[in-house]
């Protein structure tokens, strides 16, 4: 099949998260796999939303894994220029919600895996609805049950087909603060929710978050959103504030946390709205670097390891998989996932199919 013409097809399906809607994508892409001669797994997850594993040749030794969601963000309050579901084609790319993240990324390797022989372990294929609020659907599929035997993961996110060792860790924590309001004229007959906000922040800006990674940097921490009040003339008896915290390996998310919760006043509320640890594989394994000398081949990328900013279901599948050597390789522009007018060159997704079918030729189970 035609890169560029599954491409099309997969962006023709509005997979807008919220609410989703994977599952006829889904369906297709399985219709698609069954004909390529894959067995295939559907994993529901809701109204009108599920997951797919796919197999071929599994059964001895271990398989080499693709990964890839089909849900997409909002288009957001500006116009598009190119109806974001058309998938139309101007001077070499494809425009469309989900063209670079990461709908191109999912008809590379699906051409690739039903083109390319099987190789020896087999080829696994994990497709993921909820990958934007959080790895929803790879948490789902790996809490239905053992995933495929897999000897190592190639996620195809955007990265411009470059070699990717690793991305950072995200966890998003939200704090209730809890006070006793008052009129605004007499505070000191109250307990100010926001003030308790406030001293709490101070002493959580002071927090070790870990040590530097020698490639992804330090750990980081920003104050993503703070609410609080009903009215200027009333002492606050509440006040919301959510963190965005972005780790590195060798940082322990139960660690920091405890760290965080150190900080609060008694009463406040915690809760993690999203937490997935960081991934990285050391660059000198050899099937990675194998795999980054066909990306400096192919696509003429740089071969020296840098990490990303975004998170991948690589959080989930990587640990659930006992650690397997993983790569972030996909032929979108990372400077373009969730923008409007998103588009994917076609030159990289040529690139990319060559890249994936050469893995699989190269991959010895």
């Amino acid at each position: 099949m035609d890169v560029t013409d599954l491409t099309r097809r997969l962006i023709g399906f509005d997979t807008i998260n919220p609410p989703g809607q994977e599952a006829e994508a889904m369906a297709f892409c399985a219709d698609l796999l069954r004909g390529g001669g894959f067995d295939v797994e559907i994993i529901a997850q809701g109204p009108d939303r599920s997951n797919l594993i796919a197999t071929k040749g599994t059964g001895a030794g271990q398989a080499l894994g693709f990964t890839g969601h089909l849900d997409t963000v909002p288009l957001g309050g500006s116009a598009w220029r190119y109806p974001p579901h058309d998938g139309l084609i101007e001077d070499g790319k494809l425009y469309g919600r989900g063209s670079t993240d990461m709908k191109g990324g999912v008809a590379a390797f699906l051409c690739a895996a039903l083109d390319a022989p099987v190789p020896p372990g087999g080829i696994a294929i994990l497709l993921t609805a909820g990958e934007e609020t959080g790895s929803d659907g790879a948490r789902a599929m790996v809490a239905a049950g053992p995933l495929p035997p897999i000897g190592a993961l190639i996620v195809a996110e955007p990265t411009a087909n470059r070699a990717v060792p690793g991305h950072k860790g995200a966890l998003w924590l939200r704090f209730v603060f809890h006070g006793v309001t008052a009129h605004g004229s007499a505070p000191e007959a109250g307990v100010n929710a926001i003030e308790l906000a406030m001293a709490a922040l101070a002493q959580i800006k002071m927090v070790d978050l870990g040590s530097a990674h020698p490639v992804m940097g330090a750990p980081s921490l920003n104050i993503g959103t703070i609410s609080g009040g009903l009215n200027t003339n009333s002492v606050p008896d509440r006040c919301e504030v959510t963190l965005d915290l972005r780790s590195v390996p060798g940082v322990v998310h139960d660690e920091l946390v405890a760290k965080i919760e150190a900080c609060l006043p008694a009463g406040a509320e915690l809760s993690r709205i999203i937490d997935l640890p960081a991934v990285w594989t050391a660059p000198n394994v050899p099937w990675l670097a194998a795999i980054t000398a066909l990306s400096a081949l192919e696509a003429g990328q740089p071969s020296d390891p840098m990490a990303m900013s975004y998170f991948t279901d690589a959080s989930i599948f990587t640990p659930a998989l006992d650690g397997v050597p993983t790569v972030i390789l996909g032929p979108g522009e990372p400077g373009l996932a969730h923008k409007t007018d998103e588009y994917v060159a076609l030159s990289r997704l040529e690139e990319a199919v060559r890249i994936y079918r050469a893995a699989l030729g190269q991959w010895e189970g």
